[in-house]
């Protein structure tokens, strides 16, 4: 039987790892913040952060084979029960703004799948969108509160869809100009080494918030190194070509963006709608009309429907799941007769409905709208990748009292310095990501506004994480 659960190769890992970890938005969003530039901050980001975090998530993931709460079970192992509550609550809690986007993702695939252009959100006020998007979102959170498992079967289809056209992307783009005769090269200079070279500046650094959250979640691997054959040696080869496939796609994905749209005037909406606009450009050069760009607004709908549904749900199973009544209140953990956490979700929908209407009250844009709770994404979901880091210096704070079949280093110093680097830099990219990516100059109120939003929304995020723990302290007392 031992053999039997250990049949995965290391090629096996770096494909299962590489569908999880990777989608075209990565590159079409890193793109629309630096331009031709980000084939360096690719490369970087790759080397000094992507690989070290892979395999401390291995390592982590072979120490602890049996923790099913994920990171949360890594903390209450080499921590406290109180410590592993936070990391299951920030785990539940970044999704919030993940569930906000998803809306308008649903919105914006729909008008180009009905109308061939990404205008429907554009012709309507940010308020009318953001109540649209209020209903969508309460629909889903209706059908997921009445347990419905087809939209996650859907997702396995629509995900893999997802990864196909990413690639299929990448082929036509920078094939393009080769192969067809109407397809011309947007951005000048693109033989010269100037056009890729970053300007290291506060701008450029308010923007690596985005690569963090393009390469984050390799905590989905940890499952996966146990079922490795010889863990040791294959689990750190899948995980070296994993980061060399993802750097070969970013890296020809951004070519591929170029190609396609200039690095030195890129369009105000090319994180809403470049991806659809791109295989829009790449229809015509082909003579295959909107044929990509409805298989790709297809996919995209699925995806992010089965997302919104799924996300929904899980996050909020693995904080109530093994709910511990010394922090989380028990009538917040409460099920009803299907199983279902009524409280929970009523405290989801209330978050995700503010996060929804509140930004459009002041941002009048609906474009804007789209940018700032995107890059807001960028700076509240890697705070659950904080704990990962801390779990592994935890860990080799105390790597005697541990087996582990894959260590990524055997001295704990050098662990340390490792998972610490990991750490400050991830905080550093949330902290410096909070900066609005729009002109100070050209709309001061919006950018105080934005600014705000970015600051207020993580800490009301870690009040409300705080302020549970005492009233299930209260309501234990009364009791």
């Amino acid at each position: 039987m031992a053999s039997d659960t250990k049949q995965l190769r290391w090629f096996n890992v770096a494909l299962i790892a590489f569908v999880a970890v990777w989608g075209l938005g990565n590159v079409v969003n890193n793109y629309a913040q630096q331009g031709l530039s980000v084939i360096t901050s690719w490369i970087l980001i790759m080397l000094l952060y992507f690989v070290p975090y892979a395999l401390i998530v291995g390592q982590l993931g072979s120490t602890f084979k049996e923790a099913n709460g994920g990171v949360s079970s890594w903390i209450k192992a080499t921590s406290t029960k109180r410590l592993a509550y936070y990391a299951a609550w920030t785990y539940w809690v970044v999704h919030i703004p993940y569930l906000a986007q998803k809306p308008q993702g649903i919105l914006i695939a729909m008008s180009w799948l009905f109308k061939g252009n990404g205008n429907f959100v554009n012709t309507i006020s940010s308020l009318t969108v953001s109540i649209i998007c209020l209903a969508l979102f309460l629909l889903f959170l209706w059908l997921s509160s009445r347990g419905i498992a087809t939209l996650n079967r859907i997702g396995s289809i629509a995900g893999t869809a997802m990864f196909i056209m990413s690639i299929l992307f990448i082929i036509l783009a920078v094939s393009a100009p080769f192969m067809t005769k109407g397809a011309h090269i947007a951005t000048p200079d693109m033989t010269s080494i100037k056009t890729y070279i970053p300007k290291f500046d506060v701008n450029y650094f308010t923007t690596i918030s985005m690569l963090v959250f393009a390469v984050g979640g390799a905590e989905k691997i940890s499952p996966y190194v146990n079922n490795t054959h010889n863990a040791a040696r294959e689990f750190p080869k899948g995980m070296l070509v994993l980061a060399g496939m993802v750097a070969f796609c970013a890296i020809l994905g951004s070519f591929g963006m170029g190609m396609l749209f200039n690095s030195n005037h890129i369009p105000s909406d090319l994180m809403a709608n470049g991806a659809y606009e791109a295989f829009r450009r790449l229809g015509l050069y082909y003579h295959v009309g909107p044929t990509f760009v409805i298989l790709y607004a297809l996919a995209n709908t699925l995806a992010q429907v089965s997302a919104l549904a799924f996300s929904i749900d899980a996050p909020l199973k693995i904080l109530l799941g093994d709910a511990d009544s010394n922090f989380i209140p028990k009538k917040l953990s409460k099920l009803n007769a299907k199983g279902i956490p009524t409280n929970g979700y009523i405290l989801t929908g209330t978050l995700v409905g503010l996060l929804i209407v509140i930004p459009a009250l002041g941002i009048g844009n609906m474009n804007e709208l789209y940018n700032w709770l995107l890059n807001l994404n960028s700076v509240v979901m890697p705070l659950r990748y904080l704990w990962v880091f801390l779990a592994y210096m935890l860990l080799n704070k105390q790597l005697k009292k541990f087996n582990s079949e894959y260590h990524f280093v055997k001295n704990p110093t050098v662990g340390m310095i490792i998972g610490g680097w990991c750490f400050f830099f991830t905080a550093f990219a949330c902290l410096m990501g909070m900066v609005p990516k729009l002109s100070y100059a050209a709309n001061p109120s919006t950018w105080w506004f934005q600014l705000s939003l970015n600051i207020i929304t993580p800490v009301i995020f870690i009040a409300l994480g705080m302020i549970l723990p005492a009233i299930a302290r209260h309501q234990n007392k009364m009791a």
